[in-house]
Parts: structure tokens; C-alpha cells; sequence
């Protein structure tokens, strides 16, 4: 793909799009009658930022505590770059302290287990997050340093991209110093946005827009993956802890949020049970948003690794619009290829593919 992306920022994510942001934002560049779009699953909202400074108005959405601090910040922020880097700076120039996040994330080796963070880092973290609380920033102002501090500790963590389990050995990276920095925030503001924090389904019960792009999360087709453990909000729950700083109860060896059990911690897009007639319930819950959802044009993507199959998305889609267009993308694997319990299968499944679907309703 030759045309030029706006740049974007996130973390390491599972379900990242960064690479076929092309793709997308072509897809919706062929349509002349679209302004407003929502980004129904915004997950680091990287394809939010990429619609947002492409001028158009965005409503991003997701459930989780984290996507609605990155929306805020890069959406939202309404201070420009120099009110930030003052903050940034007094936060960087703090000494660490042990607190905790040193005594459940940091640690000085790994002799007694595997940690996501040096314990140099989690001091850092310690007194950093303290701080913020006593800063008295406004809402917009705290997501933006919050996001800050997201970004600067996946640069510096023990992982492979999840917080799931974390490795054996230090990373080179979690050896480096953590330094906050002032996120790719856009000011001034270039259109109209929002940004929620919600259930799809509540989400889209009296709104209406030009264009949906729908990327919900995939679940796994093979059953040497656990389904149970598909779950963004343990993959990334200690984003949830530090934007919360509520000091939760922990359990297991990934020390993960008592509220990121498998049992309650669930989406429906990722269940793989099957209903009375045969269909993943998966199935019949992307139906229903589909149908249900108030928009000019639906644009879904999804992996050759999910779910629900190919042929099923197109019979959906076909009974519920007309099916514009259709591309797949070759796509190396993302993260989730790395993941432990991902190793049996993914040498036997290198080659993935992301769809993309274009439906006008």
C-alpha cells in the first residue's frame, strides 16, 4: 500500500491494526458521503487516531478502562504539547520508592519467579502514580499523563506483549530506565469526537452513523487454544490497575485483578459454545450488532483465526446489506502468535489472514 497513514501510537496489542491501517482507511476513503464513524471495538484506538486526523468526527468506544484513557488522550486532549512537558518533566525527576506495585510487579532477579518489571522500574512506577493522584489535573489532562505512563512501562516490561504469564529471563528492554514522555496528542482539535466507555450493544441504541468499523475481538478457532483465557482484560490488567490505582485483589502467578477471572471476566464475541441449532453464540451475537447497528456502511475486519468462519461472515453480512467489497490480507501473526499456550499450533498455522468487509446496510 502506497498512500500515506496518519502516524499513530499504542502499545504492544494483541489485536493491534497497525499494519493494515492502509487497507481500512482506503476502504472508507471510497465513500463519498462519509463523516461520522464509530470505532466500535477502539481496543489502543490506534484506528481511531488514524480516522481522527484523516478529519473525521469519531466515536470511539470499548469496554475497557485503558481504551478509554488512550481515547481521551488522543482525541480529547485540549492543551497543546508545552502545557504537558512541565508535567512530564516533574514526574520524571521523582526517586523511586517502594510501594505497591514494587511489591507485587518488581523485582531485583528472577530466582523466586517471573516479574513484568525490574524492580528500578516499579519504584519509578510507585511514585510516579502517586503523584499524579496529587496533581489536581483535570480529567482530559490525567488520561494524557496516564497514557504516558502506560507507554513509557511497555517499553521497559518483561514480556511478550501480554500480562498473561512474563518471561524466564530479564528482556533487554526492561533493563532501560523508565522515562515518561508527552504522547502524539493532536491539538487543536480537528473535528468532533467522543469517546465511551460501554458495552457495544448500549452503545449503539440511539446513535446512528455514516460508517461503523467493527473489530470485535476474534476468540480462537483451534481448541488446543484455551478460550477461556481469550480475554483482553487479562491480557492487559495491569493497564486497568494503574489507570484505576485501586490496588485490587490479585491471584495467580501473573498476579492478575480479581475481576479478570475467566468465569467473570467474558464477552460474547469470543464464546465459543455453541447454541441449541449449532451456531457459535459468537455468531449470533455479531449478527445481532449488525443488525441492530444505525449505519450508512459497515466496514468489519476479522482474522482467518477466529471464531467464526469466512462463509459465515459473508452470509451475515449479505443477509443483513449489500456486500461492496471484500479483501484478504495476508498478515503476520501478531503478538497472539507468542503467546505460551499459542506455541502447540502456531508453527502449523504461520500464515494468517485478516478480512475485511465493506457492507452498505
Amino acid at each position: 500500500m502506497e498512500n500515506k497513514i496518519p502516524e499513530t501510537e499504542g502499545i504492544k496489542y494483541a489485536g493491534s491494526k497497525l499494519k493494515i491501517l492502509p487497507y481500512i482507511l482506503q476502504e472508507v476513503e471510497s465513500l463519498p458521503d462519509v463523516k461520522h464513524i464509530l470505532d466500535g471495538f477502539s481496543g489502543t484506538t490506534r484506528v481511531s487516531q488514524a480516522f481522527y486526523k484523516s478529519r473525521y468526527d469519531v466515536t470511539c468506544n470499548d469496554i475497557s478502562y485503558w481504551s478509554e484513557t488512550f481515547g481521551k488522550c488522543y482525541l480529547q486532549a485540549d492543551k497543546p504539547v508545552s502545557y504537558y512537558q512541565p508535567i512530564i518533566d516533574h514526574l520524571n525527576a521523582l526517586e523511586g520508592k517502594i510501594g505497591w506495585y514494587s511489591e507485587h510487579y518488581g523485582a531485583k532477579n528472577l530466582d523466586n519467579g517471573k516479574y513484568p518489571f525490574q524492580l528500578h522500574n516499579t519504584m519509578k512506577l510507585d511514585a510516579i502514580r502517586e503523584e499524579i493522584d496529587n496533581l489536581g489535573l483535570s480529567e482530559i489532562d490525567k488520561h494524557v499523563i496516564l497514557t504516558s505512563l502506560i507507554l513509557a512501562l511497555d517499553k521497559v516490561d518483561n514480556s511478550l506483549g501480554h500480562q498473561v504469564s512474563y518471561l524466564s529471563k530479564w528482556s533487554a528492554r526492561s533493563y532501560h530506565k523508565l522515562e515518561l514522555k508527552v504522547p502524539l496528542i493532536t491539538y487543536p482539535k480537528l473535528g468532533k469526537t467522543e469517546v465511551i466507555r460501554g458495552d457495544i450493544m448500549d452503545t449503539i441504541k440511539d446513535k446512528h452513523f455514516d460508517l461503523a468499523y467493527l473489530d470485535p475481538p476474534y476468540g480462537s478457532n483451534n481448541n488446543k487454544m484455551p478460550s477461556s483465557r481469550v480475554r483482553y482484560s487479562s491480557y492487559y490488567h495491569l493497564w486497568t490497575t494503574i489507570i484505576k490505582n485501586d490496588q485490587p485483589k490479585l491471584f495467580g502467578k501473573a498476579k492478575r485483578r480479581e475481576d479478570t477471572r475467566d468465569l467473570v471476566s467474558t464477552s460474547a464475541f469470543e464464546d465459543y459454545k455453541k447454541d441449541k441449532n449449532g451456531k457459535h453464540n459468537a455468531l449470533n451475537e455479531l449478527e445481532k450488532l449488525i443488525q441492530e447497528i444505525k449505519a450508512n456502511y459497515i466496514l468489519l475486519s476479522y482474522s482467518s483465526g477466529g471464531i467464526i468462519t469466512k462463509d459465515e461472515l459473508i452470509d451475515i453480512l449479505q443477509k443483513n446489506g449489500t456486500l461492496i467489497h471484500s479483501r484478504d490480507i495476508d498478515y503476520k501473526k501478531n503478538v497472539m502468535a507468542n503467546m505460551k499456550w499459542t506455541n502447540e499450533w502456531s508453527a502449523k498455522n504461520s500464515s494468517n489472514q485478516e478480512y475485511l468487509f465493506l457492507v452498505k446496510k
